[in-house]
């Protein structure tokens, strides 16, 4: 039996920069693919078809709606079935040509599909087939998590998964969760025809971009005809005549909202609950990500973990660094961590939002004061020239005033 110097549990962005950097020291690597067609999230049910269909809704809202006065465009029609379509095509051809294709191009690289599961601290077992490794990458991702709303397992809803699946464009459809997913498949639908309501339980849509940023898409997306409810607390769900039903209260007061569609969009869980991990030696947190340290190591010294199965940030590029990092830790004692401050993260709703380092409230906890300002996109010559003044850019940067004491935020 092969015992190899690194086995990689999953088949996603982590894992396959992982796979790259053992290939590239020529380490014998074993990769087990589970769940999720190889690829995993990204190029599956994430950035690309997402991405895909973001443009789509985007080009035919622009047709609708064009900017300039010199423009008499026909109304178009739009084909949602083909749409899908086209979306599954690119999925195949992406699947196979960035990672399948690459993959055989690994001499020192096996693959393996299959559910696995530790059984000792170096083996692990897959659909019956017993692999053996010096040490272990897990990168097996994560899933849409389900709140436990009363009556939901009763209900036929949906996750990005199938909604970007979805045959048949639905009159309307309700959103749970205003996060970047969320509100991505809100405006897609919407944009599609669907009269599209967004419920979210927080004070603001996007709740880690500033209060300016996200108040400022909320109103765009309201334009276009989203709803968005702020400060929702679901109570029930049930389906009743082919409807979604949600009962919720809405500052305290009971509503009913109902539609043809229910998407859940609230985050994700780390998908680990099948690894028997305890069998390894590796400890969780409650919520089932892995505990790392700096180093992506877990707590089994052999065995480390990069990607969406340790944590936020949920990111295709984040996981790659990770993956790309511990496997250089783990099979040349490299010890190279990532600054997470310097990450930048974005939001494909159009306007697009786009953020990176500390908000204002963060600077101004930890240096009491900041130096913050805000201009909004009617004052840059560039946006008045392309007839598309919405948004703003936000600064939040560090004071270095003598005199910080007399400075305060303000945003003109």
């Amino acid at each position: 039996m092969k015992n190899y110097d690194l086995v990689i549990v999953g088949g996603g962005a982590a894992g396959f920069a992982a796979a790259t950097v053992a290939d590239g020291l020529n380490a014998d690597t074993a990769m087990i693919n589970s769940g999720l067609p190889l690829g995993g999230t990204c190029v599956n049910v994430g950035c690309v078809p997402t991405k895909h269909v973001l443009a789509v809704a985007e080009s035919l809202f622009q047709a609708q709606n064009p900017r300039f006065d010199a423009l008499n465009i026909p109304p178009p029609s739009f084909d949602f079935p083909r749409a899908v379509a086209d979306k599954d095509r690119l999925i195949e051809t992406l699947r196979r040509t960035n990672y399948h294709d690459v993959l055989e191009g690994m001499p020192k690289v096996d693959l393996f599909s299959g559910n696995g599961r530790f059984v000792s601290p170096h083996e692990i077992e897959v659909d019956g087939k017993r692999i053996t490794g010096k040490r272990f990458l897990i990168d097996t991702g994560a899933s849409p998590r389900i709140p436990r709303f009363p009556g939901i397992d009763e209900v036929n809803y949906l996750t990005n998964r199938e909604a970007l699946s979805l045959t048949k464009l639905p009159k309307n459809m309700l959103v749970i969760g205003g996060g970047p997913l969320g509100l991505e498949l809100s405006q897609i639908f919407s944009r599609f025809g669907s009269d599209v309501t967004v419920l979210t339980h927080g004070e603001q849509i996007l709740s880690r971009e500033e209060p300016e940023i996200s108040h400022a898409l909320a109103g765009y997306l309201e334009e276009e005809g989203i709803a968005i409810h702020l400060r929702v607390e679901v109570k029930r769900v049930r389906e009743e005549n082919g409807m979604k039903v949600v009962e919720a209260t809405v500052d305290g007061e009971e509503v009913t909202f109902n539609a043809e569609e229910l998407l859940i969009a609230v985050g994700v869980r780390a998908n680990t609950a099948s690894l028997e991990l305890a069998q390894a030696g590796v400890e969780m947190r409650e919520n089932g990500d892995v505990m790392v340290d700096e180093h992506f190591k877990a707590s089994a010294d052999h065995i480390y973990a990069a990607g969406d199965v340790i944590g936020s940030p949920h990111l295709e590029t984040v996981a790659a660094k990770e993956g790309h990092i511990a496997a250089s830790n783990a099979l040349t004692a490299a010890n190279e961590t990532v600054d997470y401050n310097v990450i930048p993260h974005a939001v494909f709703t159009s306007p697009q939002v786009a953020s990176v380092g500390m908000t204002e409230e963060a600077y101004s906890k930890r240096y009491r004061v900041c130096s913050c300002c805000a201009v909004e996109m009617r004052y840059v010559p560039k946006a008045r020239a392309i007839n598309d003044t919405r948004g703003l850019i936000k600064m939040a940067a560090q004071a270095f005033r003598r005199d910080i004491t007399k400075m305060s935020c303000c945003v003109e």
